[in-house]
């Protein structure tokens, strides 16, 4: 048997049955400036992937924000580094975030947390998305102890100091710093 609108508001279903149930098939948003992608941002692409049957990775490209990488060049890091994932895709946007959920048909936004100010962060944007959409939900996940410390702010000022950032970001990340540092 089938159960169609168990869940109110959870669009299509899923392919597989669980149980005998068919479920709701689940879509997340996973945004950020991903600059440059860290080994914590993988990581939590790569746990998504295993939770969600899609998973859309939203690149910003926030004209008043300065990357050090470019929009085009953060989408082909991420692009090439999603490839194991056949269930993740990746897209460039330059509005509000909830407006990207809203068109993709996705009903949770996956944003990353290491510690207790990333929180608060977090906690006050997804309550703004929320009074932007109400249908649409954040939901928090931490990034595995490994992960912990990376911040990409802090991966570009060790990496522009000539520090070695290899464990810090994968080999295509780690090449591409060098290659815009000077160093890495």
């Amino acid at each position: 048997m089938i159960l169609r609108g168990a869940i109110k508001g959870v669009g299509r279903l899923t392919k597989g049955v669980v149980g005998g149930y068919r479920g709701p098939m689940l879509k997340a948003v996973f945004p950020g400036s991903f600059d440059p992608p860290t080994n914590g941002h993988l990581n939590l692409i790569e746990r998504a992937s295993s939770i969600f049957d899609e998973t859309d990775v939203v690149i910003a490209a926030n004209k008043s924000k300065d990357y050090l990488f470019t929009a085009e060049e953060r989408f082909e890091m991420i692009s090439e580094l999603v490839k194991p994932f056949s269930n993740v895709k990746v897209f460039l946007w330059d509005k509000l975030i909830v407006d990207f959920a809203k068109k993709a048909g996705a009903r949770i936004l996956l944003r990353g947390v290491r510690a207790l100010a990333d929180f608060g962060y977090e906690f006050e944007l997804a309550m703004t998305n929320r009074g932007l959409a109400s249908g649409i939900e954040t939901i928090f996940m931490p990034t595995d102890p490994q992960f912990f410390v990376l911040r990409s702010s802090a991966i570009k000022e060790l990496a522009g100091f000539g520090g070695d950032v290899s464990s810090m970001v994968p080999p295509i990340v780690a090449i591409a710093l060098k290659k815009r540092l000077g160093s890495a």
